[in-house]
């Protein structure tokens, strides 16, 4: 493939959309600096080389100290106000930046204190003072890093147990002081030290580590022109490139609007030159990346979080969201597959494509590093230094090949990359575990899943529906590890206990509703960024990206419904569901495009069309549902449906094209 991404353009997109503004040149050593001692604080921590045991050798001094590394960034790189992207930093981020560093630190410098002599529930004056302000600051950056959005639920939540006692009934519980409150968020290890920021500490660093040294390395590239070389030249190729590409780099970024600001520079131009229109080649991209959070193996930081709220190892997660994300792609590329053909739209010339021995002569080790990635993560299962190892051997295999060799300058920018990724990343987790910690301080977690099962009056289905409808409006505007953290402490425990819901079924149940939003109308943050690139107006793209990931409102339902779909029962039964899952998708997507493979086009004129179609989309979802359990009909009633569905459609497509073919060799009169 001839055509690059303009790295400089988009890293300005990104910190343009994040906000996020430029070191002067005396300070830009500083984020390369602070990963460097990151990446030594923590690979000391997790292969026990007991050379920094002043740092970690007490977990939370090591969770300390990684705050007290990333934090302070926050207020050197993200201004107070989107206005001060361009400006000088002004004195007063400067000096949050300091302060914040010395309040870290007081942390890290009394973490045997606060575990040996309980600080968290009796602290002495300056703990407590200094805990006020470290409570202030994590706010204040949540909402630099993470919006508005995440800023006020966090400030409104951890603020809740000073006034638990007057809230209405339903959200009342036991208040606490503000003194209380604010040891219990800073110093126990329910709070800002909790799940969210040990996940981040413990397994998430390495993850980002690997995903920055692969892209910068070439492995997105290298994977993008892979994706040509095999798919460009089929009917609508660079469409299903994006899927490929799109997904597998957001795997490993967990980032919708990053993947889409980086893979899309590259697919939405192609998909534009065969003749898609702009808002469905940014609806494509959109769909794509947002499909990559839900891809194993990484799925970004949100599988590993998964995996301690679950406490189960990272491999039963991956294992169980293989079946949903195929189901998922599947759906989006039977569409795209289903407008080319209806649009004719072809692929690219071959002599506009990479070839594919080049490419693979260029780029095996990327190939053979995820390889190597996959196994630890499956079969050794060593989740925490797997991404090491993958990343030191892509580093090595890179440095001898004369493609992608890195130098200073590459090096220096790839350390600068990943302490931007970490610091965004750790102000938005601790201020979500403040979250956490309000509900574990008060036990508001239980009262309102109680409330939840109250309210659905026992009826499954309608705690499914009240769940979805509350995951997608809280994921409105939050990143998606944010989303989900707060919804499996708030919403996970009522569908759980009151529907008696398989856990790990759960999860991603509200893990896909929580980040709906990002492909969504009015909010579609991911469709907007796909906008920007596209040059399309947003609203439109949103729609497009709707209708093109429209099967991802569904599989959520179809795997609650029977884990079957999460590798969960028996072999047999497991590839018997997935097939019956596999069809129904693609009917499902088929109607929503007006094309269904060995058919052809679903009707002519919009009465017809409109019938056609719509017993189609009824046989996909008959088919795709699991018969049995909470479903009142047996599978072979709802089989029975399904082909009484589509044998009336698939005759009268036929028939409707005959017509019009016949209708085409009359003579006019």
């Amino acid at each position: 493939m001839t055509h690059t991404a303009d790295n400089d353009g988009t890293r300005q997109a990104k910190e343009k959309i994040r906000q996020m503004r430029t070191l002067p040149l005396p300070l830009r050593w500083i984020p390369g600096a602070v990963t460097v001692a990151l990446l030594l604080m923590t690979l000391d921590y997790l292969f026990n080389f007991g050379h920094l045991t002043f740092i970690t050798g007490l977990e939370t001094q090591f969770y300390y100290a990684v705050v007290a590394l990333l934090l302070p960034l926050i207020y050197l790189l993200w201004p107070l106000t989107p206005a001060g992207q361009h400006r000088p930093i002004p004195w007063y981020d400067y000096l949050l930046s300091a302060v914040t560093l010395s309040v870290s630190g007081y942390f890290v410098i009394n973490a045997d204190s606060i575990l040996e002599r309980g600080w968290a529930f009796a602290a002495p004056d300056t703990a407590l003072w200094v805990s006020y302000a470290w409570w202030l600051l994590i706010i204040e950056a949540s909402r630099r890093a993470g919006g508005w959005p995440i800023a006020v639920i966090v400030t409104l939540f951890s603020l809740y147990p000073l006034v638990a006692d007057v809230m209405p009934g339903p959200i009342q519980a036991f208040p606490s002081s503000l003194s209380e409150t604010a040891m219990y968020h800073t110093m126990s290890t329910e709070s800002i030290m909790g799940i969210p920021l040990q996940a981040f500490a413990g397994l998430v660093i390495g993850f980002l580590v690997f995903g920055v040294v692969l892209q910068k390395s070439g492995g997105g590239k290298f994977f993008i022109n892979l994706a040509f070389a095999l798919l460009g030249h089929v009917r609508g190729g660079p469409a299903k490139v994006s899927i490929f590409s799109s997904g597998l780099m957001g795997s490993m970024s967990g980032s919708v609007i990053s993947n889409v600001l980086t893979t899309g520079v590259l697919s939405i131009p192609a998909m534009r030159r065969i003749g898609m229109n702009r808002s469905f080649a940014g609806g494509v991209e959109a769909c794509a990346s947002t499909g990559g959070v839900l891809m194993p193996p990484v799925m970004g930081a949100t599988a590993f979080v998964m995996a301690m709220f679950l406490d189960v190892p990272y491999s039963a997660v991956v294992l169980a969201a293989i079946i949903p994300s195929i189901l998922y792609f599947l759906g989006l590329f039977i569409q795209i597959d289903a407008y080319a053909a209806r649009n004719d739209i072809k692929g690219l010339p071959t002599v506009e494509l990479p070839s594919l021995w080049q490419t693979l002569k260029e780029g095996w080790y990327f190939i053979f590093v995820f390889a190597l990635l996959v196994w630890m993560l499956l079969v050794m299962q060593r989740e925490a230094v797997a991404p090491f190892y993958a990343t030191a051997l892509l580093l090595v295999l890179n440095q001898l090949s004369r493609h992608n060799r890195w130098g200073w300058k590459e090096l220096g920018e790839a350390l600068s990359g990943a302490a931007k990724l970490f610091a965004e990343l750790i102000a938005i987790l601790a201020g979500v575990g403040m979250l956490v910690g309000a509900l574990s301080m008060t036990g508001l977690s239980g009262t309102i899943a109680n409330d939840f099962i109250h309210l659905a009056g026992g009826s499954v289905p309608l705690l499914l529906i009240m769940g979805a409808l509350t995951s997608f409006v809280l994921g409105i505007g939050m990143t998606v590890t944010a989303a989900y953290i707060f919804l499996a402490v708030a919403l996970a425990p009522a569908l759980i206990q009151g529907g008696g819901l398989d856990p790990m079924a759960v999860h991603l149940f509200i893990l896909y509703w929580g980040m709906l939003s990002f492909i969504t109308p009015p909010v579609a943050l991911g469709a907007f960024a796909a906008a920007t690139v596209a040059g399309a107006r947003p609203m439109s793209t949103g729609l497009q990206a709707m209708r093109l990931g429209s099967v991802i409102y569904f599989i959520p339902f179809l795997f609650v419904l029977n884990p079957a779909l999460i590798m969960q029962g028996e072999p047999l039964q497991i590839v018997l569901v997935f097939v019956q899952a596999l069809a129904g998708i693609v009917l499902f997507a088929s109607a929503m495009q007006g094309y269904l493979i060995g058919v052809g086009r679903l009707g002519h004129g919009a009465i017809q069309e409109t019938a056609i179609r719509a017993l189609v989309l009824i046989s996909g979802l008959t088919l795709a549902l699991p018969g049995g359990g909470m479903v009142p009909l047996s599978q072979v009633e709802l089989l029975g449906i399904s082909l009484a569905a589509l044998v009336p459609a698939v005759l009268l497509a036929r028939w409707s094209q005959r017509h019009r073919r016949d209708g085409s060799h009359e003579p006019s009169l």
